[in-house]
């Protein structure tokens, strides 16, 4: 499965377009990882704990678009977008959203 974000894949003719697919992930940040990330907050540098929550939050929702493109008969997903939001009272879940069209290359 081709996944990209410009609207066309070069060298390749879209013969087919199945439609817009989505892959969403939202992930509850725990008290551990907070605690961790608030430490990198005070003493400064980067936050391992929250880096691999949004690179593993990631990966699955670009996994989930391809499952439901190839799901739609599409071998490729192009004009892919990808939103991260944080959610929840205390901005406790983390949301990560990927779109696309699901296309047929030739």
């Amino acid at each position: 499965m081709i996944v990209t974000t410009t609207p066309s894949v070069e060298g390749r003719h879209i013969a087919q377009y199945r439609g817009i697919v989505f892959g969403e992930v939202i992930s509850g940040v725990n008290v551990f990882k907070d605690f961790a990330a608030g430490l990198s907050n005070f003493f400064g540098g980067r936050s391992g704990t929250y880096e691999d929550e949004l690179a593993a939050a990631r990966t699955t929702a670009l996994r989930e678009l391809e499952e439901r493109a190839a799901a739609l008969g599409a071998n490729a997903v192009v004009g892919v977008d990808i939103d991260y939001e944080v959610l929840g009272s205390d901005n406790g879940m983390l949301m990560v959203t990927a779109s696309g069209t699901a296309v047929v290359l030739e």
